[in-house]
């Protein structure tokens, strides 16, 4: 009956527009658990809306450390994973490809109803932040009701970064780049301008106005130019480094995979964790909140819609290590490092990893996944560095890609996409206890 009733509806529509048309022609959308020890690589066209008192709407310094989407004042790295891949853009000491100038401030539609896949989501408090998707960027400073696009261009928003309410800057690109554009913002987006270009589209956080950091390249002249760390040799994934001094890498080979940690800057690397695997790694994420602190996560091997997966945290440099989650599986196998007898630790959710955000050394949020379920989404969070995670009730719809963002242990935001339905924006301000929805976009236009 309602397929019918979807068909006559659709048939009328139709026959509507049709109508128009030729009239025109005429007239000329949890319990706690716990764990044991035409696309161009050059910029779109950059345009501005009206302030609109913007720049002095949203308070705090959003981060002082490392994110794609948000995090508070006074925290180091709030984080989702990045989910670009190195293509061998700019290395060394590039210089900008951008003339550095302000864009003209040209005003648009200040609509967002023509965002449709969120790629990318970046807070600077509990109401107020960026999001990017279909080449565009919006903010919102009423906790996501409403949004005003501030860029429209014609390449991909890869990532999102925000020094603070004013300082925010925007990585353009797909997987399939040739190079990744920089564009910033110095006045909370009322205004952008080309910023130069980033080496690759590792995941970019800024510790100052100048000095920021992408996969193992820096930047001292907010990314004008950036210069190339060492970095030591059969790792997978990329390097992470928190500072100028202290980095991270993953090294997997014949059979083992190895921590490594530096603090001179990649000169030199040291094991701090070694452990054989069963299991292939095939890929790695690391966040770090800290000089000392270190989320890694090691993906494994894939099957049956599940892939298996291990999330290691340390506070004290590398010196001990707690399998904050570990994820056996019996369509993809065990986690790396473990085997599938080992059911003492705390598993996770979904069949799965979804997106890694630190908010600090302990506080973080963890996405699940789940592509054989109803609803593929699911989200926990850990108050404690990882020794417990409280698993939420609600599940959420959507086969894209998931972001989040959160700015500390209450507020949380939760975008899901899909590949026929609007991408939808969740929030809750109890940890996750209470979802609620608070906007949706437009459905991409395959669905249309």
């Amino acid at each position: 009956m309602m397929k019918n009733k979807r068909t006559l509806s659709t048939s009328l529509l139709s026959l509507t527009i049709a109508l128009s048309l030729i009239l025109s022609a005429c007239s000329s959308q949890g319990g706690t658990a716990n764990s044991n020890p035409s696309t161009s690589d050059n910029p779109g066209t950059v345009v501005t809306t009206p302030s609109d008192d913007q720049s002095g709407s949203a308070t705090g310094n959003g981060s002082s450390g490392s994110v794609d989407n948000g995090q508070p004042s006074g925290t180091t790295d709030t984080s989702s994973p990045s989910t670009g891949t190195n293509n061998g853009a700019s290395t060394g000491s590039g210089s900008s490809s951008g003339s550095g100038s302000d864009a003209a401030a040209t005003p648009i539609s200040t609509s967002a109803s023509t965002i449709t896949n969120v790629t990318a989501l970046r807070l600077v408090d509990a109401n107020s932040g960026w999001l990017g998707g279909s080449g565009q960027i919006a903010f919102t400073k009423d906790g996501g009701k409403t949004w005003k696009v501030q860029y429209r261009g014609s390449v991909d928003i890869h990532q999102i970064f925000a020094l603070n309410a004013s300082k925010v800057w925007a990585v353009l690109g797909s997987e399939s780049s040739a190079s990744w554009n920089l564009i910033s913002s110095t006045d909370g987006g009322a205004h952008w301008k080309n910023a130069g270009t980033v080496p690759g589209g590792s995941f970019l956080h800024f510790t100052s106005d100048k000095v920021g950091f992408s996969g193992s390249y820096m930047t001292e002249d907010g990314g004008a130019t950036w210069k190339e760390f060492a970095e030591p040799a059969n790792i997978v994934g990329e390097a992470y480094y928190h500072d100028a001094a202290n980095g991270w890498a993953v090294q997997f080979d014949n059979g083992k995979y190895n921590f490594l940690h530096t603090s001179d800057g990649g000169v030199t690397w040291t094991t701090v964790m070694s452990r054989t695997t069963e299991a292939s790694v095939t890929g790695s994420v690391i966040r770090s909140a800290g000089a000392n602190d270190a989320w890694i996560e090691l993906k494994g091997e894939s099957g049956m819609t599940q892939t298996s997966y291990v999330l290691f945290h340390t506070t004290d440099g590398g010196k001990n290590w707690l399998p904050a989650v570990v994820h056996n599986t019996a369509g993809a196998g065990p986690a790396p490092g473990f085997t599938n007898n080992d059911t003492s630790y705390f598993g996770g959710t979904g069949s799965t990893p979804g997106e890694l955000y630190v908010v600090n050394s302990q506080i973080a949020y963890m996405g699940g996944r789940c592509m054989a379920c109803d609803n593929a989404n699911t989200i926990m969070e850990t108050t404690d560095g990882g020794k417990t995670w409280a698993v939420r009730k609600d599940q959420f719809t959507g086969y894209g890609n998931q972001v989040i963002a959160a700015t500390d242990a209450k507020h949380l935001w939760l975008i899901t996409n899909d590949f026929s339905s609007s991408s939808v924006l969740y929030t809750t301000a109890d940890g996750g206890k209470k979802f609620s929805t608070i906007h949706k976009f437009a459905k991409p236009k395959t669905a249309q």
